[in-house]
């Protein structure tokens, strides 16, 4: 079969289409301004890429199938051709996992507000040490597993990060509804994606729609802790694991503690101990993925007896990029790069760093660009996690034409509030002024350095490349 990709070098495309030629299919696609990594990795397994969208392109390579990525809108060129002609089936990506990926298999789907792409890595890498071949599908590029995609032995589980996201412009249904969970991950609940749902009961709504499809044979490994969570009432129809710090938990983490060294916690099974963990992954979250990961494995090779999974190999897991990732260290700068835009996120990733750099001077430089981050709902929980940096370096809010002034996230108001705090807070017109004020202020020669630094870049996006321009100025410091 041919089948052609809309928008392929995206993360989750890109591996979607790698999934799909390893399968055996022919693929193909377009993107606008082919980039990479993922073309360099989709060109190497000899999948075609072509710039731009072309109708008349499109007719003349003549798919039996394309896939329409949620980036793509109407208005695309192909898209209208498309629809005009009726000439080529189109579908959503997750309806195409679903049809040529996942039927079939025992799935993991990993859920939650936060930490999906780390814990859909570490079931993952769980059941690859435990000796199974899994097959998975992670939102980001990890340390470990190797690669972001894999098919997997299809007598095995298939792992996939189940994002409550929309799946394509006729398709606004959550992505995770596709996906036919045998074991459904609920991490976490709160209110994100402002741009698609309307409150946090519309994301509970959701939420609620993924869990009535797990089936009898199945497991709902829901977070015991999360009040959110817990509003989504009984689940009577399947079984229900919870995972949390609280008693009365199935799994309970517990003696969690942090140091520069690294970090470590106990798990323990209905009341049984099950492993101590010693690892390098930051914070109480990170702990929490291990936790919520560790039993969703578990569970996969024994659904009595989840502590069957030997826990060992955590202290060899290394992560995924973009997460609490260091991009630099020296005796004066350690410079992280984090994928967090949520102010829950922000908040633990910094008390997590106060732990692990204590007495450092904390500074955190953010970039408003995901759909919630640039508006002003969340503006309150940004001020509260900023306040626990020393100091804070606000960029523009991405897109700003798209929002009314009312609507939109106000960086200089929340600096200025910063201010009134004790900390030191900087608002610049431009990620560019965000960087000469910062090389200025941290790596010129009038930085005024009592004591080394954390620097940290939050940003779900490019950030205008200034994180590596950053990581080379401290470098060459």
């Amino acid at each position: 079969m041919k089948i052609y990709f809309m928008g392929i070098c995206g993360t989750a495309m890109g591996n979607a289409a790698l999934l799909a030629r390893a399968a055996g299919h022919e693929v193909l696609g377009a993107d606008t301004g082919v980039y990479p990594p993922m073309s360099h990795v989709l060109a190497a397994a000899g999948i075609t890429l072509h710039e731009g969208y072309d109708p008349a392109r499109l007719a003349q390579l003549a798919p039996d199938l394309v896939v329409v990525g949620n980036v793509i809108a109407r208005g695309n060129a192909e898209v209208e051709w498309l629809l005009d002609t009726n000439a080529l089936p189109y579908t959503s990506l997750p309806a195409l996992l679903h049809d040529f990926v996942l039927k079939g298999r025992r799935n993991l789907v990993i859920c939650g507000t936060h930490g999906k792409t780390t814990t859909t890595a570490l079931t993952s890498f769980l059941l690859r040490e435990a000796g199974r071949d899994p097959g998975f599908l992670i939102g980001g590029v990890p340390q470990d597993p190797p690669v972001g995609a894999h098919l997997g032995r299809t007598e095995d589980p298939f792992v996939i990060e189940g994002d409550e996201y929309d799946c394509a412009f006729f398709d606004k249904r959550s992505k995770f509804i596709h996906y036919a969970p045998h074991i459904a991950v609920l991490n976490n609940l709160e209110f994100d994606h402002a741009d698609i749902f309307r409150d946090l009961a519309d994301v509970q709504r959701t939420f609620s729609h993924l869990v009535r499809i797990v089936p009898r044979s199945g497991f709902v490994v829901m977070n015991g802790d999360d009040t959110n969570l817990r509003a989504l009432g009984a689940i009577p129809w399947t079984r229900v694991v919870r995972v949390g710090l609280d008693a009365g938990n199935d799994v309970r983490l517990v003696d969690f503690a942090e140091s520069p060294g690294g970090a470590s916690f106990r798990l323990t099974w209905r009341g049984a101990a099950w492993a101590d963990v010693t690892w390098t992954l930051p914070g109480i979250f990170n702990a929490r993925n291990a936790a919520m990961a560790a039993t969703a494995a578990g569970l996969a090779l024994d659904a009595a007896n989840p502590t069957v999974l030997k826990l060992d190999a955590l202290a060899r897991f290394r992560g995924v990029k973009r997460r609490q990732e260091i991009l630099w260290r020296d005796a004066r700068t350690t410079v992280i790069e984090d994928f967090g835009h949520h102010p829950t996120a922000l908040a633990e990733t910094l008390q997590s760093l106060r732990a692990r750099f204590p007495g450092m001077l904390l500074t955190a430089v953010f970039e408003p660009r995901s759909n919630t981050a640039r508006t002003r709902i969340m503006q309150a929980g940004f001020l509260r996690a900023f306040a626990l940096a020393d100091e804070v370096y606000l960029g523009p809010v991405n897109r700003p034409e798209k929002l009314s002034a009312e609507e939109r996230f106000d960086p200089e108001a929340v600096a200025q509030h910063l201010e009134t705090q004790g900390v030191e807070a900087h608002f610049a017109a431009s990620n560019a002024a965000v960087l000469k004020e910062l090389l200025a202020n941290t790596l010129g020669p009038a930085a005024v350095v009592s004591k080394p630094r954390v620097v940290v870049f939050f940003s779900n996006g490019s950030f205008d490349g200034i994180i590596g321009q950053y990581v080379a100025a401290a470098k060459g410091a």
